[in-house]
């Protein structure tokens, strides 16, 4: 394999020109540029090596709780976009919930294996909390869509309190009274904030006894089970609501195993608009989120953090969409 001083040569500029060309090519008349790359004679730098030099390596390790959910899918997608845009490649780590796996890519964070870390779930491992704790707003750590105050760390993420109630208005619009809820683990922010959006709503309307709460785990089993579960009680809802889409395709299920046909006899709900909400049968009513651009976000505010751009935390809000389709109507006379 070529040498940089083959390259050099065969160029006729120095060893420094030639490493500007690949490390930073702005800095390189077109001329010259074009002279290196013409002679490169099969050379590689080694990145490596300038990752030693430069204690950068210009990777960014991304955390997810559940690799196999098609709403962290996208949001990866969203990742991994921006990511490559600035120079910067991605490591994966599917933590599957796991407080263990998620003290395993933590230490490989602070072995410096990579230069920032963004974490899609709600927990931050004690020995990264006090990294934060001691570097403030420099250190390269961002969530997105898990938004926790006490976390104190920038994040994106949407309004989700909110965007809940806005469901339950438009079931209640529709004229349902007896609503059920499957929330997700209450542990999680982003159920605990939906969950009180449902309840403000219903409160708004009198109608807090009479909703029906179940807890799932954001599964389609879950769905199946919790959404079941609420079918079978004594005067049973005329409408879920799902905390996520997946959930609301096992709640589909459960609705269609009793012989109900939604929604003439339950109207269904989800929440996220994965690609698959749309070719359900009915169509998914859901609350859409902007994934692929909550990707983006975190990835913006990493990167300032790395440049010495970010002075303060932010908490980035990005818009959201009730998006009504086929699976809610009035609730049968």
């Amino acid at each position: 394999m070529a040498t940089i001083q083959d390259v050099a040569r065969a160029a006729g500029v120095s060893t420094a020109t030639v490493s500007r060309v690949f490390s930073a090519p702005e800095l390189v008349i077109e001329t010259t540029r074009q002279r290196v790359m013409t002679a490169q004679l099969g050379y590689e730098p080694n990145f490596a090596a300038k990752s030693l030099r430069t204690l950068r390596t210009e990777k960014i390790l991304v955390t997810v709780p559940d690799i196999s959910n098609p709403f962290f899918s996208q949001v990866i997608r969203g990742v991994e976009e921006a990511a490559l845009a600035a120079g910067y490649s991605v490591l994966l780590g599917d933590t599957r919930h796991e407080e263990a796996r998620e003290e395993q890519y933590a230490a490989m964070f602070r072995r410096k294996e990579a230069d920032g870390l963004i974490f899609l779930g709600h927990r931050l491992p004690e020995a990264l909390a006090e990294m934060i704790a001691a570097k403030g707003v420099k250190t390269p750590i961002v969530n997105g869509c898990e938004f926790r105050p006490g976390l104190a760390v920038s994040s994106a993420h949407i309004d989700n309190d909110g965007a809940a109630a806005e469901v339950m208005e438009h079931l209640y619009g529709l004229g349902h009274t007896r609503i059920g809820v499957v929330t997700g683990p209450l542990a999680s922010p982003i159920s605990s904030d939906r969950l009180s959006g449902v309840l403000s709503a219903a409160q708004r309307h009198g109608r807090a006894s009479a909703l029906r709460i179940s807890i799932g785990d954001f599964s389609i089993e879950s769905g199946v089970r919790q959404a079941g579960e609420l079918l079978d009680e004594p005067g049973r809802p005329t409408a879920i609501f799902c905390f996520s889409d997946e959930m609301a395709m096992g709640a589909l299920e459960a609705i269609r195993r009793r012989g109900l046909v939604c929604p003439r006899d339950v109207s269904l709900v989800g929440f996220d608009d994965i690609r698959f909400a749309r070719h359900l049968d009915p169509q998914l009513t859901t609350v859409s989120q902007p994934m692929e651009e909550i990707g983006h976000e975190v990835v913006r505010l990493l990167l300032d953090i790395l440049a010495g751009r970010a002075t303060t935390l932010r908490n980035v809000t990005l818009p959201h969409e009730l998006v009504v389709r086929a699976s809610t109507a009035p609730p049968a006379a």
